[in-house]
């Protein structure tokens, strides 16, 4: 469907990759994956047509259509946010007028045999099934339901976008794309601002989707739930494999040592090899032998092993001061914004040593309490931070907040205090900033470059209680990987909002769920909250809540509906009976020629013609298939039933 052929991208004298090729499938489910900086954002902007490569092309059908959600965007302003949800009808509306004016033009024909009057036909037809698939008959229910899935309430439809942080404005956007149903999906890190519910909802989406999937994701679950195929970026070149994520690292792993093992045994025999024709170069006895020897080398066909990028953040979090048992103690915490309650008569203990998740739906109030506990917001109700408790913290939009004006470098030695000043460079080297990267303009940097040198601030004085809200959201697995190895080894106290759940997985004990003003404990793992809860049936949840709503929006197309269902129905049905009609022939053809070997062995026919009964034992196995096949046809015609 989409073909990349022999790409290359080129900054001044570096490949970011070079001649890469692969295929994009129907129904394709791929994880675009690869470190930050490897151009996985960067090869979507070509498929899409945002960005030219500096060598090879995208070859696709020029009626395909792609839908693109970038990782930064520029957001349309003005409208609600049904409103602008509502825009990605826009083909739905097309499709209406243009089959409106065609009814009307057949309406007025009598040229019922005429070529144009069976081109009119064909083009309603194909009309009338795009706009079945879309979906036509039910816009409101489906928009509904993807605005709810993604988290909005319904009290938000009539909203202005503009109200919304850039975080929700993103999932408006994406509803947009997944409502236009495009060809091919081509998703940059779409989780990020996504709660776990809304996560699972959009796996459950993408998994029924029924174009192909494209995505950039460093959310290790989320690639394992969809993905069948994982395509990596590295040093330039891609690999290609047709499973899952995590599959797919085991298996490189497995090529690696096997390319190993491989070059090891080669390197021997060449070097025992070179060995004799050294012994017996200059021996006229042995000439024949050290020419042939001489003759193997050269067409040997010298294994090599893949590169392997393994640069990757590594840190420890200084020693944490010892602190009071009691670190953080809240007594009827309550925070408003405005008339609108967000927290009500919160409880929470948090003691030395422990490691603690905020989870939650978004504006339930994870972040509001983090800036509480921290300081930064007023609040009604009892706050008691513990003896010696000193905190660090990381905010969920801390790439935002850097000083865009200062180097990476200054962006450390402006806070460094004391000894610490004299580590800044090492700091800053643990997160792969080194040699000209520190005196890089924070402006210029990625949002994975960005959250690392904002982890790199932690680093600069010890603290006993972390706060880290979102920590993870621009990292690649690898990097995540070590940061999650660095909170395991931290010995004080954590605290952490984040919606990964590969990552939260043996890093907490204890939960805090935000909901509905307040919060709940729950001891346990983040897979074992989930399974309590069962939000994995989130699909089946969302149906019950919406069943009244969608029921009523049915009623107001329901002719529509009835027709197009009629129209499905039917032709599902003939279907079934010209594949009936099809095996039937079959078996007469297959139960002639069988009747007619028959009579040939019956004469005595040369029991050596090996072919004849071949072909006869195979008319035999063959027919004994078709009838099987044309008793399932029967029986599922009978179970089809009739249109009510």
């Amino acid at each position: 469907m989409i073909s990349i052929n022999n790409l290359t991208v080129s900054f001044g004298g570096f490949d970011l990759f070079k001649e890469i090729s692969f295929l994009v499938n129907p129904k394709d489910r791929i994880g675009l994956t690869g470190k930050n900086g490897a151009g996985k954002s960067t090869l979507l902007k070509i498929i899409y047509g945002i960005d030219q490569p500096t060598k090879g092309s995208i070859a696709m059908p020029k009626d395909i259509t792609i839908g693109y959600l970038p990782q930064k965007m520029k957001y349309p302003i003005g409208l609600s946010v049904w409103d602008e949800a509502a825009t990605a009808f826009a083909e739905i509306n097309n499709i209406n007028k243009e089959i409106e004016q065609l009814n009307n033009e057949i309406t007025h024909r009598t040229d019922y045999e005429s070529e144009g009057y069976e081109k009119l036909i064909s083009r309603a037809h194909e009309l009338n099934d795009r706009i079945h698939i879309l979906g036509a008959g039910n816009t409101d229910a489906i928009l509904e339901k993807t605005l709810t899935g993604l988290g909005f309430e319904s009290a938000d439809f009539n909203r202005l976008t503009t109200e919304f942080s850039g975080g929700w404005r993103m999932r408006i956007e994406l509803a947009k794309i997944l409502l236009k149903q495009p060809d091919v999906l081509l998703l940059d890190v779409p989780t990020n601002h996504l709660d776990i519910e809304s996560i699972q909802w959009l796996e459950d989406f993408l998994k029924e989707y029924n174009g192909a999937v494209v995505m950039v994701s460093h959310d290790r679950a989320f690639l394992d739930n969809i993905t069948k195929r994982t395509v990596e970026i590295s040093l330039g070149k891609i690999y290609d494999y047709k499973v899952s994520y995590t599959k797919y690292v085991e298996l490189r792993k497995e090529r690696i040592a096997q390319q190993l093992a491989a070059y090891e045994n080669q390197q021997k025999s060449i070097a025992d090899t070179e060995k004799f024709i050294e012994r017996f170069r200059y021996k006229a006895t042995k000439a024949v032998q050290v020419q042939s020897r001489i003759k193997q080398l050269d067409k040997i066909d010298r294994i090599e092993i893949d590169d392997e990028d393994n640069s990757s953040i590594y840190f420890h979090f200084p020693p944490a001061p010892r602190s009071g048992n009691l670190v953080i103690e809240t007594d009827k915490l309550t925070k408003k914004y405005g008339n609108k309650t967000i927290l009500k008569d919160i409880e929470l203990i948090v003691e030395r040593g422990e490691k603690i998740a905020f989870v939650g739906r978004n504006g339930e109030g994870k972040s509001t309490l983090s800036k509480i506990i921290i300081q930064e917001l007023d609040f009604e109700g009892n706050l008691k931070i513990g003896h010696n408790v000193n905190i660090g913290y990381y905010a969920q939009n801390q790439d935002e907040l850097l000083d865009e004006s200062k180097t990476v470098f200054e962006t450390l030695d402006d806070i460094a205090k004391g000894d610490a000043r004299k580590k800044v460079r090492n700091i800053l080297g643990s997160f792969l900033f080194s040699g000209e990267t520190v005196d890089k303009k924070v402006q210029v940097l990625s949002g994975g470059e960005r959250s690392r040198l904002a982890l790199a601030k932690l680093l600069l004085e010890p603290y006993n209680l972390l706060v880290l809200d979102e920590p993870t959201n621009h990292l690649d697995i690898r990097s995540k990987e070590i940061l999650k190895k660095a909170l395991l080894e931290y010995d004080g106290t954590l605290i952490i909002v984040s919606h990964d759940r590969d990552f939260l997985d043996g890093l907490t004990e204890k939960l805090y769920e935000f909901k509905n003003q307040k919060i709940k404990e729950f001891r346990g793992s983040i897979y074992e909250f989930l399974n309590k809860k069962k939000i994995s049936s989130l699909k089946e949840i969302e149906i019950k809540e919406s069943s009244k709503t969608e029921s009523k929006r049915e009623e107001i197309s329901d002719n529509k509906l009835n027709y197009l269902e009629r129209k499905e129905f039917d032709k599902k049905k003939r279907k079934i009976i010209n594949q009936i009609k099809k095996a039937e022939e079959e078996i007469s053809d297959l139960e002639d020629k069988i009747s007619k070997a028959e009579e040939k062995i019956s004469l005595c026919v040369n029991s050596d013609d090996f072919d004849f009964f071949k072909e006869y034992e195979k008319n035999k196995n063959q027919l004994e298939k078709t009838i099987e096949n044309w008793e399932k046809l029967n029986e599922e015609l009978e179970n089809f039933g009739s249109f009510d």
